[in-house]
Parts: structure tokens; sequence; C-alpha cells
């Protein structure tokens, strides 16, 4: 079939970036697909969430995240059709394995969330899910060279499930997000779960500070790649 122009210029494939939830908790992926839908642009590339069937409902231990290393580096092999990758759980699991994997750009949302928050203010503050993961938080913060801007990092400690899901999630959120801003002066605050993402806007209204979902943060990069070597 012979190619489609518009004046001097041929009709493209439409790019596509990839967002892949690594844990099996398809009403979190639902919830970053709803997250995403402002970046949905007319014309622009197509956004694909998908859950990794093979991964633990909740990622929530060092465990569960190098459980998921390989299956994600299996993902990236072999969806060839994909221009950006997204690994959506904010501990980056197998993110240097996959960037080995292939050409294509792969962003992680807590490094994403972390650059996005030191654009938005001199301290930021994050909101774990659980104490369990704040130690593995920092020693990756370390590694990205940000660990000084840093206010703090507390827990809701609620599970994966239950803050995508569950009714008191929200009022948890305040609770500690009010401490990150009042006592540890945070003056931008980053949700540390991708299963948090449907609270971000509410929860920026009642802080009256930024608040920084990593989803739509590596979202933001992910458009900007492709868009910028489209």
């Amino acid at each position: 079939m012979a190619p489609i122009w518009h004046g001097k210029k041929m009709a493209e494939t439409q790019k596509t970036i990839l967002i892949i939830n690594p844990n099996s908790n398809q009403a979190v992926t639902d919830g970053i697909s709803n997250a995403v839908d402002a970046f949905r642009l007319s014309g622009g590339p197509k956004i694909e969430c998908m859950t990794l069937a093979e991964g633990p409902f909740g990622v929530e231990s060092q465990a569960d995240v190098d459980s998921v290393a390989l299956p994600l580096s299996r993902v990236v092999t072999e969806r060839d059709d994909v221009d950006a990758f997204v690994i959506a759980c904010y501990s980056d699991p197998g993110i240097h394995a996959c960037r080995e994997a292939t050409d294509k750009p792969v962003f992680g949302i807590q490094e994403s969330a972390m650059l996005a928050a030191a654009s938005l203010g001199d301290r930021f503050g994050v909101l774990a899910i659980a104490d369990a993961s704040i130690k593995r938080h920092l020693r990756y913060l370390r590694q990205l060279g940000l660990i000084e801007r840093l206010a703090n990092e507390r827990p809701i400690n609620l599970s994966v499930a239950e803050t995508a899901g569950g009714d008191a999630t929200f009022d948890r959120l305040e609770e500690v997000g009010a401490l990150l801003r009042d006592q540890d002066r945070a003056d931008v605050v980053v949700l540390g779960c991708a299963g948090m993402a449907r609270y971000r806007k509410r929860l920026q209204d009642s802080l009256g500070l930024p608040v920084v979902d990593p989803c739509q943060a590596a979202a933001t990069l992910a458009l900007g790649a492709v868009l910028l070597n489209g």
C-alpha cells in the first residue's frame, strides 16, 4: 500500500508510551490510567497502561522489587512497537535492567517525581505507604544525589490495595501531609506510591502546597521525549 502524503510530509505511525504497573492489581493500573488521561493529546502519542500479571499484588518489599525486574525487562525487550516506557512503581524496580534492554527511553516514577519536586520547591516531603518502604526509598534517593533536598519521608501505613481504594486513605494522606508541611517544613509533597494517584488534586487543595503524583511526573518526561524525538 502506498504511503499517504499530506503536503510534503508523509503521515507517520502513531507513537506509543507504555506505562507498566509492576504489581498485579488492576485497580492500581486503572487509577494510573485515569491520572495520565490529561496527557492523551489529540494527534499525540498513544498512552497505554498495562498490568504485569507476574507481579505481586502489591510491590511492598525489596523481595517484591527484585522479583519483577526480569519480567519488566522482558516486556521492554518484547515491545519493540513502544517509543518510551514508564515503570509505575515508586521503587523504580528493574530500571537499570530495562534501560540496558532497549535503546528507547525508560522512566521510573520515583526518579521522575524527585526531579519534578526539586523544580517546584527547595525541600520536598514524601508520603510512603509503609515504614518498610522508607529505607529502600532513601537508599535510591542517595543514589540520585537528591537526599539533601528531602525534608522527610513519612508513612501512612496502608497497603497498596488500600491506597487505591480504601475510603480512609485521603484522611490519612491529609493527616501525614500536614506533618510534612508543618513539622518538617516541606514546600512540596510527593505521593510515594502509584496507587495514590486519584488523591493528588484534592490533597494539593487541602495542604496548600504543590503535590506531585509520580506517574504524572514520569508521563510528562516520557511525552516530552517522544514528541521531541518524533
